[in-house]
């Protein structure tokens, strides 16, 4: 599994890097151009989830622990598995969305179509499951109905939220602004200053000298979080495509990999001088993490939500208000169950998403006359 991961890592990476040199200057335009700020806001709080907030507080300690990981810092790799490179996989396929797939239509072949539909709806609900899994690390003994009800109740406001492209749109804004709130406010608590943070922040420099390592999985926990990057990489561009208003590619480039990993650098450099300090993060803002992560859960499941109930005609229109926000909530609770108690993983999506990446390609390859004469 190591050696496809590594292979379908370069192939899509490689990719990337010809798209924004041959097709550098191509203007990307989707069905609902939104302002800039609104499509960052998008296609960040669609594009992460819950593990955002809650996974570089236990990550770090792993880290530092681990011989794997002693060529740098833990912060470093943290970022690296969340921030730049790995928004390489959103770009290719924003791109592929707005300019490719309006020519070629291979999304509409049904056995690509529907293996997409259940990649998205499996990986939809991952990112519930995820949520409930690290809730007990977050909410001091909370209990099993609690737990199990809070989930539920998330996935519902997610189900209602995803009846309007207008309510996906308010809640990327404002989960995005709620987001640097919480930035501020746990930086402010520790009273770390500008220069405490600039200080936490250097730290993330040696990921640059590195980053040739993050090209291949240097343990089964970061194949893990590649394997999980590559089942969201082609739903979210399917996603987010449609918010892109005018960037030329070279600008798409540029603004998917630089601009989320301003606040993901920002968030996890606060963290880790908590975790340098061994310094504890109050109960309140742990609770305010769980909030903004109970939040950035409904922004992506509602994104996700809305994306497959298109692509199947499951929408409110054809089924009543009632019947689409009941019938999602049933599936994504069911699968959140089945992630739960049965042996499935997030690496079996992903497994999944990389056979499409190779069918995707070789069908380009046979239609590449059709596209370049469009």
């Amino acid at each position: 599994m190591a050696l496809i991961l590594t292979i379908a890592m370069s192939a899509t990476l490689l990719t990337a890097i010809m798209i924004a040199i041959y097709w550098r200057n191509v203007e990307c335009v989707g069905e609902i151009p939104t302002s800039f700020f609104t499509f960052i806001a998008i296609l960040f709080t669609s594009g992460l989830d819950v593990g955002l907030i809650m996974f570089p507080v236990l990550d770090f300690q792993v880290y530092a622990e681990d011989a794997a990981y002693a060529f740098t810092n833990p912060l470093a790799v943290e970022f690296g598995f969340w921030g730049f490179l790995v928004w390489g996989f959103y770009f290719t396929t924003t791109f592929y969305f707005c300019i490719v797939e309006p020519q070629l239509q291979l999304f509409k072949i049904p056995i690509i179509k529907w293996t997409n539909n259940i990649v998205i709806i499996g990986t939809c609900a991952f990112t519930a499951y995820m949520f409930l899994l690290y809730l007990p690390d977050y909410v001091d003994g909370i209990s099993e109905p609690a737990k199990y009800g809070l989930v539920g109740t998330v996935i519902l406001a997610a189900a209602a939220s995803s009846t309007h492209i207008r309510y996906v749109k308010i809640l990327s804004v404002g989960s995005t602004w709620l987001f640097f709130a919480l930035i501020a406010g746990v930086w402010w608590s520790a009273d770390m200053g500008f220069f405490g943070l600039a200080e936490s922040a250097s730290h993330i420099g040696d990921y640059f000298v590195h980053i040739d390592s993050y090209l291949a999985p240097m343990t089964d926990y970061h194949q893990f979080y590649l394997y999980w990057w590559f089942a969201w990489s082609i739903m979210i561009g399917q996603f987010v495509s449609r918010f892109v208003s005018g960037l030329k590619t070279w600008q798409l480039l540029l603004a998917l990999l630089i601009v989320p990993s301003i606040p993901i650098a920002v968030w996890f450099s606060v963290l880790y001088h908590y975790f340098s300090n061994g310094l504890d993060i109050s109960s309140t803002w742990r609770l305010a993490m769980v909030a903004v992560g109970v939040i950035f859960v409904i922004n992506s499941l509602d994104s996700l939500i809305r994306l497959y109930t298109r692509n199947m005609a499951m929408t409110v229109a054809r089924l009543g208000t009632a019947k689409y926000i009941a019938g999602n909530w049933l599936i994504m609770v069911a699968l959140v169950l089945l992630y739960q108690f049965t042996p499935l993983q997030i690496e079996w999506l992903g497994l999944i998403v990389i056979a499409i990446y190779a069918v995707v390609y070789w069908l380009v390859a046979q239609r590449r006359r059709l596209l370049m004469a469009s």
